[in-house]
């Protein structure tokens, strides 16, 4: 099969490509590299492997490279509330109208893979979310990801999968994911003050969202036409539940409570994932896991340079 990734340098991308290819398949990305990283280096060996250096809003090339594959898996996107807030109309073009135009030259025969956020939900109060559950999103990347689903789904032969927050390490490392940012203060700043304390998410690591479009691939008569939620179903945790974990690895990490701020989507909700988990697929990858993992990478690391935040 012949795969085109857009945004396949990013953070999910760079997993996800690098497995692709491990398992043979032909994967072309389509990337701009807008945070002028180096994480596909490594795929250069590989026969399989094609690059496009691109930006997904070059319509008329990026149309054309849909028309040569048999899977789309669109993740290129201005992904988070502050840089969608910072760049509306940037998000619109990318995060929407990319999806359009690559709606308007896919066939019946082509496979599509769109990956949503469970920030779609919007304000939760404690609610518990299924795939049934109204959508109300708050933040404009929300909205543009929301408005990308409509279109998918009402599109032949494609899937949606509403994810939970991702955690983990990857070859495009961000550290402005919520695991990954507490991880990181706990660590360096020994110490972190909480507000909405108690307010829950769902979460789920990068390897396994990755195992997940590549499982989708491989089982494409169990999920086609349908909306999936995409968590770990043990990791449905408050900020101070979250915090409290980490504090188990780093004991010096100390958690202070104040009423300082507001969270800009009110995400507050336990999000539902077993609608994907009867059709046989499962997050298996713990926050411990995770945190230990985390851990592992500082020493390489330079906070500044892994975040959404910054172009």
């Amino acid at each position: 099969m012949r795969i085109l990734c857009t945004g396949g340098a990013g953070y999910t991308g760079s997993i996800l490509v690098h497995e692709l290819l491990n398992k043979g398949y032909n994967v072309t990305v389509f990337d701009n590299l807008m945070y002028k990283q180096q994480s596909l280096l490594g795929c250069c060996y590989y026969n399989n492997f094609r690059f496009v250096r691109a930006d997904v809003r070059n319509f008329s090339l990026l149309k054309e490279e849909v028309t040569k594959h048999d899977v789309i898996i669109p993740l290129a996107a201005l992904v988070g509330m502050p840089l969608c807030k910072n760049k509306p109309e940037e998000a619109w073009q990318i995060n929407y109208e990319q999806i359009k135009e690559i709606l308007s030259v896919k066939t019946k025969d082509q496979l599509l893979i769109y990956p949503n956020t469970n920030s779609g939900y919007g304000q939760g109060d404690g609610a518990i979310f299924t795939e049934e559950s109204k959508l109300n999103p708050i933040s404009v990347y929300g909205k543009t990801k929301v408005e990308s689903e409509k279109i998918v789904i009402d599109a032949e032969n494609t899937t949606v999968f509403r994810l939970a927050t991702v955690f983990g390490t990857s070859h495009r490392q961000r550290m402005d994911l919520l695991v990954n940012e507490f991880v990181w203060k706990a660590w360096w700043d020994k110490y972190i003050t909480l507000f909405e304390s108690h307010f829950k998410r769902n979460y789920v690591h990068v390897r396994d969202v990755a195992n997940l479009y590549i499982w989708c691939i491989e089982n494409w008569h169990k999920v086609k036409g349908e909306i999936f939620n995409f968590g770990l179903s043990s990791a449905n945790l408050s900020k101070m539940e979250l915090c409290q974990k980490i504090k188990e690895y780093i004991p010096e990490f100390n958690i202070v409570e104040a009423n300082i701020a507001a969270d800009p989507d009110q995400r507050n909700y336990i999000v539902l994932n077993d609608k994907i988990e009867s059709r046989g697929f499962k997050a298996i990858i713990s926050v411990d896991y995770g945190i230990q993992e985390l851990i592992k990478s500082f020493s390489m690391l330079n906070m500044n340079r892994y975040s959404n935040n910054i172009i």
